[in-house]
């Protein structure tokens, strides 16, 4: 995609200050014209003065006629006539003093908006201005060429320079650091692993490395940034339905009482007077400036509205439905738990499953391929692979025949009641097996995103008062992730026709809201008020009818995106009224008599200048959370990756509380009993420890107090004191088996500590780590 072939050509810097600077023009042309009027007055050429002041109202008058004939040939009658009208009635009486304060007030209107459009829009420029227009591929002979981006294919090799723009979607040969903030939002530095996917967009801020493209440029994650940031910068800075349905109200209402001003009175120049004070700079830059104020900010954050409409909607919304996966949860299979057959190793079932699976295209693979390296496990490359789909895959490692996948034969004992448990967690279950049997089970999950809680939460306390979600999966499933996020409604197994009705129905009640990341859900974003596309991991048809993309794979910034809005439209709607209301009184002023058009105009041209500099406060302001500091995310960062760690504890004390309840007896279980309780006190309390000491009283001021951490701080009391009840049970042991009356109390502290652990961490993820640990660019000042 380059941005000739798109019509994004940047503009150079010098032109765009001479653009800059030639805005104001107008302004200080009309202003020093008045001023060169006064001067004539006051030196006693009254006559010389108010020709000049007769030419700037006429130089007003001409643009703004042709503005309203051509909004009236198109059909549009709006609030710009009552200036026209001003114009040529101040010129009619004689007013040309009036006049020329009319011209410059509505002068300084259009400079302030187009400022405030500049500086509102800055960050969808400068998405147009970083489009990539060619990149350096490398031939067959292993020639760099540099070409244009429209001629990138997909598997062709590239070459990304330091400091270049990746120019098309694809997956990095090499560890790579790179600035994602342009796409995402997320000021600080990432670090890419060989073979992960990078997006189009993203700047390297590293040493030169090769990729291969995945996509090309024009099916790219920037090209429909860059489509979407066009659409929302090519339409006008909206006057917006709000302006048009005041205006609706007001034209009519101003004619009538210069009318009946004119006419009671017998005095022209009081008709005059109402249509200066009426001149309504409130509804014709106030709003736009405050909505497009919104758009600039819900960009900063990682999300792309569509144009002014969209984002006025979206404040105004009342229902949000949202898909599960993709967008509650991860939307990709995570290897939550790996479990070995009696006397096995659960690292060698991963690295046998991940070793076959690393040519399988399949997501599934991916996963385990994924939890492998994580693991740090060492991979083999398989031979003789053969893929069955909807079974699995096969393949020899190390000499031997591993399948993975499903199994067809009678289950032993361990390895049903694995399943029993995964179908009640609402799993899917991959078996690795060999040619004696299986050798153990890989259980997945679609992990509930640590962050859709606490977004939901954030969404109801940004007023949308009914949540419903979507889904194809089953109901069981369904039903877990519904209550562990808080909506309201669920509807499961639904269809892509179902997921429209459903939308189509819940938009008859109110302005609605759909959240999708899929393909299926295309449809359904375009049924709604407003669509909402995970443009991070969703399909580009979701988000070619959307009207706002997160680009960014966080669901919390869809709340940041309904708080704006709110608040933007909110200012507007301040802004618009405040300032219509204090020109109705003026209005009414000069229709009595008590106002001539001189002093009107004076008067409306403040409150023109007041109002607009209350919209201009959109640009700040409106969010309620508080932002993280560099050093407490650097914490969260830390403490996140841990996690792991302590995870990987909790399946081996899960697997030794298994033993414990089904083999008592067996010479293995005091050792594992022994060493998982090493690992519990070695791994796990040394980093609550640590989370005590150093996360939680820098989590205080983001919180709002201390407070906030008592709970989990209290958890971490009681999960030491488990882990010393632990060892006191231990201690009690004699010989090199346990007695049969320790079995219950073990038991008891085993599954408690997995249960009070595993709810501890989710605790955190959910409300601390969640806290956005990347945070966007700050807001301008």
């Amino acid at each position: 995609m380059s941005a000739e072939s798109t019509g994004c050509v940047p503009e150079q810097p010098a032109r765009r200050r001479i653009r800059r600077w030639w805005a104001w023009a107008p302004l200080v042309g009309l202003t020093v014209a008045v001023l060169v009027g006064a001067l004539l007055r006051l030196v006693g050429r009254v006559g010389a003065a108010d020709v000049v002041w007769a030419a700037v109202t006429v130089a007003a008058l001409l643009p703004a006629l042709w503005s309203m004939l051509r909004a009236l040939w198109h059909r549009h009658f709006g609030v710009d006539v009552i200036a026209v009208l001003a114009l040529a009635g101040a010129l009619g009486v004689g007013e040309y003093l009036a006049g020329a304060v009319i011209a410059v007030m509505v002068a300084t209107g259009r400079s302030l908006e187009a400022y405030a459009q500049r500086r509102a829009t800055r960050d969808l420029r400068a998405l147009l201005e970083r489009a990539p227009r060619t990149a350096r591929r490398r031939g067959p002979d292993g020639a760099i060429e540099v070409v244009p981006l429209d001629q990138v294919a997909v598997q062709d090799r590239l070459l990304v320079g330091p400091g270049d723009v990746v120019p098309v979607d694809g997956t990095v040969d090499e560890p790579v650091t790179l600035d994602e903030s342009v796409v995402t939002g997320e000021a600080r530095l990432v670090q890419r692993a060989a073979g992960e996917q990078v997006a189009s967009g993203v700047v390297n801020a590293g040493a030169g490395f090769s990729m291969r493209a995945t996509k090309s440029a024009a099916e790219s994650t920037y090209a429909g940034i860059v489509r979407l940031a066009q659409e929302a910068t090519a339409r006008k800075a909206p006057t917006v339905r709000l302006a048009d349905r005041y205006a609706a109200a007001f034209v009519p209402f101003t004619l009538v009482l210069a009318g009946l001003a004119w006419l009671l009175s017998g005095e022209v120049v009081r008709a005059v007077a109402v249509l200066v004070v009426a001149t309504p700079c409130p509804l014709l830059l106030a709003t736009p400036i405050a909505i497009v104020s919104g758009l600039s900010r819900v960009a900063r954050r990682g999300v792309l509205v569509r144009d002014g409409g969209a984002l006025e909607l979206l404040g105004r919304a009342q229902t949000l439905l949202v898909d599960k996966t993709g967008t509650l949860t991860a939307g990709r299979p995570r290897a939550a738990e790996t479990v070995a057959a009696p006397g096995g190793d659960r690292d060698e079932v991963l690295r046998l499953a991940a070793s076959v699976e690393q040519l399988s295209p399949h997501v599934l693979a991916a996963a385990l391929v994924r939890q492998a390296a994580e693991r740090g496990l060492r991979l083999t490359e398989p031979t003789e692979v053969t893929e069955e789909p909807g079974v699995g895959v096969s393949g020899r490692v190390d000499g031997r025949l591993i399948r993975v996948g499903q199994f067809s034969g009678e289950l032993p004992d361990w390895a049903d009641r694995t399943r029993a448990r995964t179908e009640l967690t609402g799993w899917s279950t991959v078996w690795v097996s060999d040619d004696d049997g299986p050798l153990g089970a890989i259980l997945l999950e679609d992990p509930v995103r640590p962050d859709a809680r606490r977004t939901v939460r954030r969404l109801r306390a940004a007023g949308l008062r009914r949540i419903v979600m979507v889904t194809g999966d089953r109901p069981a499933t369904a039903a877990q992730v519904a209550e562990a996020v808080g909506v309201d409604d669920m509807l499961a197994r639904c269809t892509p026709q179902e997921k429209v009705a459903r939308v189509r129905t819940e938009a008859e009640r109110a302005v609605t809201v759909m959240v999708g990341d899929g393909v299926n859900d295309a449809p359904a974003l375009a049924q709604a008020h407003v669509g909402v596309a995970m443009g991070a991991t969703g399909a580009s048809a979701s988000a070619d009818v959307a009207d706002a993309v997160l680009t960014v794979d966080r669901l919390d910034r869809l709340a940041d995106a309904v708080e704006i809005a709110r608040y933007a439209r909110r200012i507007a709607v301040q802004s618009s009224t405040v300032g219509m209301g204090l020109a109705v009184l003026a209005m009414i002023a000069a229709a009595i008599g008590r106002l001539p058009p001189v002093a009107g105009a004076f008067l409306q041209e403040g409150i023109d200048v007041l109002v607009i500099l209350n919209a201009l406060r959109a640009l700040r302001g409106g969010l309620r959370h508080r932002d993280v500091p560099q050093r407490t995310r650097e914490l969260l960062g830390r403490f996140a990756t841990e996690h792991q760690g302590v995870r990987d504890v909790l399946a081996g004390l899960r697997d030794t509380a298994d033993l414990v309840a089904t083999d008592p007896a067996s010479p293995r279980c005091l050792p594992a009993v022994r060493e998982t309780h090493r690992r519990l006190t070695d791994e796990v309390l040394p980093h609550e420890a640590a989370e005590e000491q150093q996360l939680y009283p820098a989590l205080a001021g983001p919180l709002g107090s201390g407070a906030a951490t008592a709970t989990m701080s209290r958890a971490h009391v009681e999960i030491r004191r488990q882990v010393d009840l632990l060892g006191a049970q231990l201690a009690q042991t004699t010989g090199d088996r346990l007695r049969p009356d320790q079995v219950p109390d073990l038991l008891a502290t085993l599954y408690g500590l997995d249960a009070l652990l595993r709810l501890h961490l989710a605790q955190e993820e959910e409300e601390f780590f969640s806290l956005d640990p990347s945070d966007p660019q700050p807001e301008p000042r």
